[in-house]
Order: C-alpha cells, then sequence, then structure tokens
C-alpha cells in the first residue's frame, strides 16, 4: 500500500459508464452506511462556481487551484437518493447543473494545477466512518488503495432505456434509438482513450445491473463490504 493514496477511512469507490446507475447507487449506499458521499463529476463544476462567486478570472489558473485547495463542499443524498450539494454552507444543486456552470467547469479543467488540486481534495473526503466515492478514475487514480472498488455497468440498451425515461420525466423528447447508438460510441471513445480509459481496475469487483433494481445494487454491494469490514446495521 502507498502511504500517500492510503485513504484515512475505508473507502468504497465506484466508476462505471454513463447510465449505469453509478450517483444513486452511491448515494443510496453512503446513506445506508452513514458515511461521507464524493460525487466527483460535479466537483469542476463547484469549484467553477465558487471562482465566479469570488469573483476570480477563469483565465488564472494559480487562483483557481489555490481555491480549489479550500474549496468547502459537502455532498448529501436524501432517503431517495436525490442530491444536495452545499458550497460554503449554501445549496447549490440547481445552480451546479446549470449550463453556466458546466460550459465554466470545462474552462477550469483544463489547468493542471486545478485538476492535481482537486486529486488532492477528493483523497481528503475520505474521512472516518467511511467514504462512498462515485465517479471516473476513483478506483485506479483517486484511490488505489480503496477498501472496495465496483465497476457498475449495464447494457447499451437499458442504460439508454435509463436515460430516455430520464430525459422523458424532464419534457425532453429524445429518439430512443439514437440515444442507443450515441452511448455506444461514447462508451468506445472512452474505452480507447490514451489517458485514463474507461476500464475497470485490476481489482475491481464488475456488478452488470442490466437485470437489477437500484436497491438490489446496494445490497449486493453492501455484501461485496462485509466480506471485507462490519457494515453498519439498516435503520
Amino acid at each position: 500500500m502507498n502511504r500517500e493514496t492510503a485513504p484515512a477511512a475505508p473507502v468504497v469507490a465506484i466508476d462505471g459508464p454513463s447510465g449505469a446507475g453509478k450517483g444513486t447507487v452511491s448515494r443510496l449506499l453512503a446513506r445506508r452506511l452513514r458515511w461521507n458521499l464524493l460525487d466527483s463529476g460535479a466537483l469542476y463544476r463547484v469549484l467553477a462556481l465558487a471562482a465566479l462567486d469570488r469573483r476570480l478570472s477563469l483565465e488564472d489558473e494559480t487562483a483557481v487551484a489555490e481555491l480549489a485547495g479550500v474549496l468547502d463542499v459537502v455532498f448529501v443524498s436524501d432517503e431517495a437518493g436525490a442530491e444536495r450539494i452545499e458550497l460554503d454552507g449554501k445549496v447549490v444543486t440547481d445552480r451546479v447543473r446549470t449550463e453556466r456552470a458546466g460550459d465554466s467547469a470545462s474552462r477550469v479543467a483544463r489547468y493542471p494545477a486545478v485538476r492535481e488540486a482537486l486529486v488532492r481534495l477528493q483523497r481528503d473526503f475520505a474521512r472516518p466512518p467511511g467514504l462512498v466515492a462515485d465517479g471516473r478514475d476513483m478506483g485506479t487514480l483517486i484511490f488505489p488503495d480503496a477498501l472496495l472498488k465496483v465497476f457498475l455497468t449495464a447494457s447499451p440498451e437499458e442504460r439508454a432505456r435509463r436515460r430516455h425515461k430520464q430525459l422523458k420525466e424532464k419534457g425532453i423528447d429524445v429518439s430512443l434509438p439514437a440515444l442507443s447508438r450515441d452511448i455506444a460510441e461514447r462508451d468506445s471513445r472512452d474505452a480507447q482513450r490514451a489517458v485514463a480509459p474507461l476500464v475497470p481496475a485490476d481489482d475491481a469487483k464488475v456488478l452488470d445491473s442490466t437485470e437489477m433494481s437500484i436497491p438490489q445494487v446496494v445490497d449486493h454491494i453492501v455484501i461485496w463490504l462485509s466480506e471485507r469490514m462490519d457494515v453498519p446495521p439498516v435503520g
């Protein structure tokens, strides 16, 4: 075990392709275990919002990286698995999902100093009693010594169906076959990219959720975790 990457508390790292249910599973698992939660995919958006709120220039790599090092962000899950994001003690969940946040996040994410600062920040989330870490590279780059690594997947067709359902519930009309093609193409690109390709860590447990409900997936992960440590009782 590398002392520099060894977490200060047990970590369950959940990675996998888009649409596999990582976010909902991670939030419900964290709530069930009463552990801390990390939504790594939202961090760049939160950082961008914090920079904008402080009137920092998004072109100032040093200033943004310094802010990343002291970012006060908390992720909380409710009983239904919905996420609440708090920045400096204020709820910013809706703001994080805006186009402005997304555009700004893409601008700051290109800076090496920012990415390095956010790696350190993500590792700081590993506090007692434990952490459920959701996102790309969680089990390979951020927490290579995680107690349990889960690579959550599902068939492209099932992931497209889930995404189609989500969009319809938001009033967005999109073709299911088109979504299936887009997901399959993204999978191919992600698996073949030169930097941090989307593949399971060597010691990850792969869980195909195609025929499973979200509660079943959570139960399955809890069973795996219970084989390695005592887990909190349900309730």
